[in-house]
């Protein structure tokens, strides 16, 4: 069983810029695409970004340009970097892993799932 745990969330205006961490309990980012996905009250979830096992990076049209997505294999923990952050940013943000290879942007896919850390931007 491979844990995934989120930090880093918290309130932040508009145009501000937070760091999410996802931290894994084991070595699996060499065989996993990691994930983030973002849900807000009544939506469905969405896919903002997405890291290969060979780090390559894909994202949403709505934060091209403001996040980035980014991981330290020595450390097992991929990093969303967002900035110029808006209030349609606010939600909660999880991770995910998927097994590499697997269509990714399909959320029941995904194999491990973190719980999640809330994203607020507000003036």
């Amino acid at each position: 069983q491979v844990l995934l745990v989120e930090s880093g969330g918290g309130l932040v205006q508009p145009g501000g810029s937070l760091r999410l961490s996802c931290a894994a309990s084991g070595s699996i980012y060499s065989i996993y695409r990691t994930g983030w996905y973002r849900q807000c009250p009544g939506k469905e979830r969405e896919l903002v970004a997405s890291i290969s096992s060979d780090g390559v990076a894909t994202y949403a049209d709505s934060v091209k340009g403001r996040f980035t997505i980014s991981r330290d294999n020595a450390k097992n923990t991929v990093y969303l970097h967002m900035n110029n952050l808006k209030p349609e940013d606010t939600a909660v943000y999880y991770c995910a892993a998927i097994p590499k290879g697997t269509y990714y942007g399909d959320y029941e896919k995904y194999d491990y799932w973190g719980q999640g850390t809330q994203v607020t931007v507000s003036s």
